[in-house]
């Protein structure tokens, strides 16, 4: 029994292309990895910190931006700077080159997750910035601007049912 010829070019164009796909989805997971680390395992990973695409996460310590454009250098800690770990925190100088400017959130104390690549010089070299500024979001106390007045207790007292001010004898 003979194979037609046409199954036979459907069979190579399919196993080309199922191919093609496993091999392009095999290719791009390896390449958009990124680990994710603490500033503080970022100097125990070794030589692997240097071949690595990373991401890490820290307290942008206040005074420390300094943006041209779209360009951003700042400093991580692991630490945030009203607590009082902040002096003995890891500090991690991080330089941003994106072609997008920081997002608004990105401000002094605000928590960052910087991915990249961390470089022999020491400096974290970010193609990739989010920053979100968790105090913003934190339901307000009892006394803080922004937070409901408690309700003020019921009394006994009487009132007319439609609230209507009676008038003057």
């Amino acid at each position: 029994m003979k194979i037609p010829a046409n199954t036979i070019r459907i069979a190579i164009a399919t196993v080309i292309i199922v191919g093609t796909v496993a091999w392009l989805a095999f290719t791009g997971y390896g390449a958009n990895k990124s680990y994710y680390v603490t500033i503080a395992e970022l100097g125990g990973l070794g030589d692997k910190a240097y071949h690595s695409q990373l991401r890490v996460e820290g307290f942008v310590v206040p005074g420390s931006i300094e943006q041209n454009g779209t360009h951003v250098t700042f400093v991580l800690n692991e630490f945030e700077s009203h607590s009082p770990k902040a002096p003995s925190g890891r500090l991690l100088k991080v330089t941003y080159k994106g072609s997008e400017p920081p997002p608004d959130t990105f401000k002094d104390n605000s928590q960052a997750l910087a991915e990249g690549s961390y470089g022999r010089d020491g400096v974290f070299h970010a193609s990739v910035l989010q920053a979100k500024c968790a105090s913003k979001y934190a339901p307000a106390g009892p006394n803080q601007p922004g937070s409901m007045p408690a309700a003020a207790p019921k009394s006994n007292a009487s009132a007319p049912a439609t609230g209507a001010a009676k008038p003057a004898a």
